[in-house]
């Protein structure tokens, strides 16, 4: 019977599918288009409605254009593929334009309050005086922004894009100034024009809040912060159920756009084959791949023995020199030229050497033993070698 090798193929998680960018891309060409013409209504609106606030209104909807625009730089360029320059992907680049939307919505909430406190303390005689037309106006505006808002955050969890879910805030910050319009207007037609400035401050801060939340999340991706406790011990315990696992150290983990990146050592039996090894290293990778959400990407490093030993083993002497040490011990003796495999295992600072000699069955039982005993007493005389057992190989 002929067997065949068994190809595991790693299983694709990359959410930046075809039907993904065109999603992401659709939904902030509509919030544009949505945008441009919500803006231009409502400084039309403010300008007939003698609405200062609704006019300013208009051109925050208008200065959301340029947040439209880096989310379809973003999308474009971040759902590349991995390529030379960029091995592991380009989702960056959605976290650059994430923090840099994120700054614009600190920015508006800034000038939301420096213009409140203007109004309110300093310039008291420059409270608006609007109209019905700019209450519908802005009523009207607070409907579609807030729909957009739901619409984009729908895209948003679906394609588990941080840049998407940004930019549907932004669409709900130019809903939440419409609402400071709509206060506004409601304080003077009932006797408090106060109120649209107490108003503004109040969204502001709120506006402050989220946009400071997208910033600092994206800068601590882009300085490879870690995931949670919670998701490492979540890692470390798909690692440690695995057969042939003893122990995993070293664990790092970082993000990648909505992607998390892993790499971490395991250790295993120190006399495994090195297939086996790798095979045990495949199964790591397959189940991190699989159970872990956001995981896509794992690099695993197989070891033998907790580091610990590793100062002492990187002192030791690779193959070639081994060998030579050895011929010279050995010298003179027949056993040694009829070697047929000579394994070294690096175990805990010192090396144990394994000797395979063919099978003899006419030759004598004590002259072999003997051969044996000085095959092994001389490669022991070797300061870094602690043991050497024979074996037999049958033909």
């Amino acid at each position: 019977m002929v067997k065949r090798a068994v190809v595991t193929v790693p299983i694709d998680k990359n959410p930046t599918t075809p039907d993904t960018a065109n999603s992401k891309r659709r939904v902030t060409l509509i919030g544009g288009v949505i945008n441009l013409f919500l803006g231009l209504g409502k400084i039309l609106a403010g300008v007939v409605g003698q609405s200062q606030a609704l006019i300013v209104d208009g051109i925050h909807s208008l200065s959301d254009l340029i947040s439209d625009a880096l989310v379809l730089v973003a999308c474009a360029y971040g759902s590349q593929s991995a390529d030379g320059d960029h091995p592991y992907g380009h989702g960056r680049i959605e976290t650059v334009a994430s923090a840099g939307i994120g700054a614009m919505l600190l920015l508006v909430a800034g000038g939301f309050i420096y213009d409140a406190v203007q109004r309110l303390l300093i310039h008291p005689e420059a409270l608006l005086v609007p109209g019905w037309l700019a209450l519908t106006a802005a009523c009207a505006s607070i409907a579609i922004k807030e729909g957009l808002y739901h619409y984009t955050k729908a895209v948003a969890r679906e394609a588990r894009s941080n840049l998407l879910e940004v930019n549907a805030w932004h669409h709900r910050s130019d809903a939440l100034s419409s609402l400071v319009v709509v206060g506004g207007i409601t304080g003077v037609l009932v006797g408090l024009p106060w109120l649209d400035a107490v108003a503004a401050i109040i969204v502001a801060a709120m506006l402050a809040h989220v946009g400071l939340q997208f910033a600092w999340r994206s800068l601590r991706e882009l300085v490879d912060t870690a995931l949670t406790p919670d998701e490492i011990a979540a890692i470390e315990q798909v690692v440690r159920d695995i057969e042939g696992v003893r122990n995993v150290h070293g664990l790092r983990t970082r993000r990648m756009g909505q992607d998390a990146l892993a790499d971490l050592h395991v250790i295993v039996d120190p006399r495994l084959s090195v297939s086996e090894g790798h095979r045990i290293s495949e199964e790591v990778h397959e189940r991190l791949m699989r159970d872990i959400q956001d995981i896509n990407d794992v690099l695993v490093h197989i070891e033998h023995e907790d580091p610990e030993w590793d100062a002492d083993t990187v002192q030791l002497p690779l193959r070639r020199e081994v060998e030579r040490d050895l011929r010279r011990q050995w010298g003179g003796l027949a056993a040694a030229e009829r070697i047929e495999r000579l394994d070294l295992h690096y175990m805990e600072g010192a090396l144990e050497v394994e000797i395979h000699l063919p099978w003899q069955p006419a030759r004598d039982l004590d002259a072999v033993h003997n051969e044996l005993e000085q095959l092994a007493e001389r490669a022991q005389r070797l300061d870094y070698v602690t043991a050497c057992r024979v074996h037999f190989v049958g033909r």
